[in-house]
């Protein structure tokens, strides 16, 4: 009986970064179509006064995409929050931690 012949580990690594390849074109491709319609925007000379809530309704997936920015950006302002926090006295502290329980109320 012939025997198997062994699998290439570099062919199975290829076929598994096809799609990510694939996924990350897909990515900047949309990245690129997000930004050509901000910029077609910015760029009419009809438009006075920026609209970014009219960007984000009219533009297919820049919310999606914004939300998803912001989202993935937390972290890196919870740690400036947490920085900044340790340059304030207790006076603006406790007008903070007020602002903060008034806001809870809500």
């Amino acid at each position: 009986m012939p025997r198997k012949s062994a699998a290439n580990p570099e062919e199975d690594d290829m076929k598994e970064a096809e799609p990510i390849q694939d996924n990350k074109i897909d990515e900047i491709e949309n990245l690129n179509r997000l930004l050509a319609a901000v910029l077609d925007y910015l760029s009419d000379d009809e438009v006075e006064v920026i609209d970014i809530e009219y960007l984000l309704e009219n533009t297919e997936g820049l919310r999606d995409w914004w939300n998803q920015y912001r989202e993935r950006n937390r972290k890196k302002i919870e740690e400036e929050i947490t920085q900044a926090l340790g340059d304030l006295s207790i006076e603006e502290l406790e007008n903070l931690r007020e602002k903060i329980k008034g806001n809870e109320k809500e």
